[in-house]
């Protein structure tokens, strides 16, 4: 209120300081008049005096106009004036929006921007469900790209069914998951999408990748009905032996056996419960250090001790049923140390082996080699003549009770755990886990351990230019110099 009083008081004074200058001019040409001719002398005089007034007036306006015209810029025309006034407060209020314009322009900048960096899809949608604007994470959401797809109908870039139906049930109070646009039978992507109405029939389209949520709860339900699948197994086996031997008058030779039968249930079920607590431990455990070492060939040996044992229960004699090689770097007389937990590296060696003992056929050579690579890395690899692995399945190799073959797996007591506790402590330990297989040709496991935690006993580290020339003899410094 108190801004428009002051601009209805800045409007009068303007009228009245017009009216003013009009009469003095009317004054001033009567005055003339009346000195050059009396009566109609004057009379001429305020005819003249005003329409000069009126003149001025409009030449001073037309400069102001022409002025206004070329966008405002130079010093402001007829300063003086009323009209000069009317310029100077003009530009002052065109600088002022000005101003207000650019801080908003700036600001929506900002706030496209963020939208722009969100990892949700964002789609402006106006009554007739035509894109007005997107951001890019649409495009790979659902290929929209902008300008190209503006004022598209959305239903005819979205063809998805469950979508259509979505939009035509008006019911926008939930979300509908749909196929992405990146997906495929063997890598699935799934994007949640929710509609939200806006304004005058207008419609926000909001969409986000939930692929790794549908994976994780996938996994989830996968492993408490493959942990409940594997304990239920022995534990109906136990309870019929145990019913049996209950029951039934058996000879010693039948019980023995039995008893064997039992005991290789409970082996599974605790090797089963053994494999949980070690990704547990893993998983919820603070990362190994670089203090505490291992030296690789105590660890390797160890596990082939025990993948030997493993070959041969698996061809039921005492002597091993594989070919077991261990092929070492020639001339590798230095003792390499490897920094990290000695249990854990030696639990995801003997995985390696274990897993090779299981899924090659008895009388199979099973390898396990390493070599220092020239930038400091370990590479140990462990490589079987078994019957390989198709493709598809590799990249889901290391997930919980994920088996290519299950029958293959049951009969040697796997418990598909073998090759997730190999990949979380490579993790824990910087280190990569790579698969290299061809159907019929075998596999290839190789951990490639970082330099940082590998050391090798009585290797010298490099010298500098400084310490070289320090060492040398003085004719030799010299000419080094």
């Amino acid at each position: 209120m108190f801004g428009f009083a002051l601009a209805r008081r800045a409007q009068n004074a303007v009228m009245g300081f017009r009216l003013f200058g009009f009469m003095l001019f009317q004054a001033v040409g009567a005055v003339a008049g009346w000195r050059v001719h009396a009566m109609w002398g004057a009379v001429a005089g305020v005819i003249l005096a005003g329409l000069a007034w009126l003149a001025l007036d409009a030449w001073n306006a037309a400069r102001v106009l022409r002025w206004m015209r070329q966008g405002g810029e130079g010093a402001v025309p007829a300063a003086r004036s009323l009209w000069g006034e009317f310029a100077e407060r003009s530009r002052r209020l065109l600088r002022q929006r000005a101003g207000e314009t650019r801080a908003a322009e700036a600001q929506l900048d900002e706030f496209l921007a963020a939208i722009q960096a969100s990892p949700n899809g964002v789609v402006l949608l106006d009554g007739q469900g035509r894109i007005e604007w997107c951001n890019q994470i649409t495009a790979q959401h659902f290929g929209i790209e902008a300008p190209r797809d503006l004022q598209q109908q959305i239903g005819n870039l979205v063809r998805d069914p469950d979508f259509a139906a979505y939009c035509a049930g008006g019911d926008f109070s939930r979300e509908v998951v749909i196929a992405g646009r990146a997906s495929s039978p063997a890598l699935p992507v799934r994007i949640s999408v929710q509609l939200h109405p806006y304004g005058a029939g207008r419609r926000l389209l909001l969409s986000r990748d939930v692929t790794a949520l549908a994976r994780a709860d996938a996994m989830r339900r996968d492993f408490v009905a493959n942990v409940s699948h594997e304990i239920r197994t022995p534990l109906t086996v136990l309870a019929g032996f145990v019913e049996t031997l209950r029951t039934l008058p058996l000879s010693d030779t039948e019980r023995a056996r039995y008893l064997d039968l039992m005991r290789q249930q409970a082996a599974r079920m605790q090797t089963l419960v053994s494999d949980l607590l070690t990704l547990s431990r893993l998983e919820g455990g603070p990362l190994p250090g670089l203090s505490e070492s291992t030296a690789l060939e105590g660890l390797l040996a160890r596990c082939l001790q025990d993948a030997r044992a493993l070959s041969a229960l698996v061809a039921r004699r005492e002597t091993p049923g594989h070919d077991l090689r261990y092929a070492p770097p020639p001339g590798s007389g230095a003792a390499v140390q490897i920094a990290g937990s000695p249990d854990e590296l030696q639990s995801a060696v003997a995985n390696l082996l274990s897993n090779a003992v299981r899924y090659t056929p008895v009388g199979g050579v099973i390898e396990l080699a390493w070599q220092l690579l020239p930038d400091g890395r370990l590479a140990l690899s462990v490589q079987d003549s078994g019957p390989g692995i198709a493709a598809e399945h590799i990249p889901r190799l290391t997930e919980r009770f994920y088996r290519v073959d299950r029958s293959r797996s049951r009969e040697t007591g796997g418990t598909g755990l073998g090759l997730a506790i190999v990949k979380h402590v490579a993790e824990r330990h910087g280190a990569e886990l790579a698969i290299d297989s061809t159907p019929g040709c075998g596999a290839r496991f190789t951990l490639l351990f970082p330099a940082s935690r590998v050391s090798v006993a009585g290797a010298e580290p490099p010298q500098s230019a400084a310490q070289v020339a320090a060492a040398a003899p003085p004719a030799e410094a010299a000419r080094q110099s």
